[in-house]
């Protein structure tokens, strides 16, 4: 590689040569992120994909990101610039687990965060995405117990706000999320006592900030538990000088394009996804310029998975993914 201009060019024309979209998650290194024809969070991303009339997706994300678009998109190749750009979220539960949960509490109904795979979605009743996952439990009759999997922090959100007794939440975490922690809240609102705070509810301080704002100890009326998409919005109307972010550092890039009259600042600066970051302009070129690597899945699973996702965007248009 030669110059920044150099890839970008040649990013440009492998595309169209190849009849390409190319997507971009909110976690992905900045320079990735400029160059996609469109950033957003994974299931935003994937309807864009099914609308676009581009014959082929080059998903810059993780893999079950590339599976969600593919299902929304089953008549168009979907692309992955590296395959092994895995998940640690995704990875906290197979389809073997949850079908052993699911024989555990067979009247359950069954909620997937859609940062699951789609072997995994295969199995649910529904999926759901951190914007929407209360309205989607909602949804779920009130005496029918609920199986939420599989983030253990967006499973006690949800609770929280639904005040739901019947449900059972997978012990799963995202380790860049857990790792923001209510130390890491309580240093950065000391060190900007004036800031906004956005927290997204995978964060494993999430509940601890919730119950800090109510009990004054932070600012209630600066603190909002958002998704990223959700973060985005907020972003456009935030007029302090600083914002706080708990969540993956590469955020703070999108919300600095759609606000750069406010300083974003990482709550823990050490939040990055190295998953996420696999994904370099090498990779892209390379898969771009071969066709790798694509994303296939098994025949058994695609119709299950994509009703699961179909059920809820039916029951209301999410404001955010992840």
């Amino acid at each position: 590689m030669t110059t920044v201009a150099t890839w970008q060019d040649e990013v440009r024309e492998l595309a169209r040569a190849r009849d390409a979209v190319v997507l971009a998650h909110n976690y992905q290194q900045p320079a990735i992120q400029d160059i996609a024809d469109h950033v957003g969070d994974s299931l935003a991303l994937s309807r864009i994909a099914a609308s676009t009339e581009a014959s082929t997706i080059v998903f810059c994300g993780v893999h079950f990101m590339a599976e969600t678009a593919k299902l929304l998109s089953p008549d168009k190749t979907v692309l992955i610039p590296d395959a092994q750009a895995g998940c640690s979220l995704a990875d906290t539960i197979d389809a073997d687990q949850l079908r052993a949960w699911k024989a555990d509490n067979p009247d359950a109904a069954v909620v997937a965060y859609v940062n699951t795979t789609a072997a995994v979605k295969a199995e649910s009743d529904v999926c759901c995405t951190s914007s929407n996952a209360v309205e989607v439990v909602e949804s779920i009759p009130a005496d029918r117990p609920v199986l939420f999997l599989p983030d253990q922090f967006l499973g006690e959100h949800v609770r929280r706000r639904t005040g739901r007794t019947n449900l059972q939440v997978w012990l799963g975490e995202c380790h860049v999320h857990a790792a923001i922690s209510p130390q890491d809240i309580r240093a950065s609102v000391a060190a900007h006592p004036d800031a906004e705070l956005l927290v997204h509810p995978e964060c494993g301080c999430a509940t601890s900030t919730v119950w800090l704002a109510g009990e004054g100890e932070l600012p209630a009326e600066r603190t909002h538990i958002l998704s990223t998409g959700g973060m985005l919005e907020a972003a456009r109307r935030i007029t302090a000088p600083t914002t706080l972010v708990a969540t993956e550092i590469g955020m703070l890039h999108q919300l600095g394009k759609v606000n750069s009259r406010t300083r974003f600042l990482p709550v823990n600066e050490r939040a990055s996804c190295r998953y996420m970051k696999m994904i370099t302009p090498e990779k892209l070129v390379r898969c771009l310029r071969e066709g790798r690597d694509e994303i296939t899945l098994p025949a058994e699973v695609v119709e299950p998975a994509r009703r699961a996702v179909e059920r809820m965007i039916a029951i209301g248009t999410p404001g955010g993914g992840e």
